[in-house]
């Protein structure tokens, strides 16, 4: 775990981040819960995601981030068209439980760059999305429940991420 100086500003703590980053970013398409952006920002930061995309208009609450948006690349994009621009060449990873075309489990390995995409906890993702996905991903649940929160949601993706890239 990085220590930076206590006196060091987000810059250089930033500045000291980037050669650690990770190949792999994460998005969230209209999430409509301010507190589940701020939670995928700490989670994200925990796993030096290269950057968190936030599409469409959704604010986050710096305090459900615990600081860490002062660390991280937050991509706020308009809309799908945006974000496609933002990540053209990129793999797409969505993880939908209801349209998945496999588990999260049965992927052997994440592609370089790879973008882990979510949506909100009460639509999912958009058809726009899906119908680009390179992937599209289901996070098995074994309870009643029909799905996780997305913060939890991404939490898991960036573990089984950083499960392939760094081993057991």
């Amino acid at each position: 775990m990085l220590s930076p100086p206590l006196d060091a500003s987000p810059e250089d703590v930033r500045a000291l981040l980037l050669p650690l980053r990770n190949d792999f970013s994460v998005a969230v398409e209209s999430p409509g819960n301010a507190f589940a952006v701020g939670a995928i920002i700490r989670v994200a930061h925990s796993f030096l995601a290269r950057e968190i995309f936030v599409i469409g208009e959704a604010p986050f609450y710096a305090k459900a981030s615990m600081g860490m948006e002062k660390y991280e690349t937050v991509v706020t994009v308009r809309d799908v068209d945006a974000f496609l621009d933002a990540t053209q060449g990129r793999p797409r990873y969505c993880f939908e439980r209801e349209h998945a075309r496999r588990s999260v489990y049965a992927v052997e390995s994440f592609p370089k760059n790879v973008v882990l995409v979510f949506g909100s906890e009460r639509f999912g993702l958009t058809a726009g999305l899906m119908n680009v996905a390179d992937d599209i991903l289901a996070i098995p649940q074994y309870g009643v429940n029909q799905s996780f929160p997305v913060a939890i949601a991404a939490g898991i993706a960036m573990s089984e991420w950083a499960r392939r890239h760094y081993g057991a």
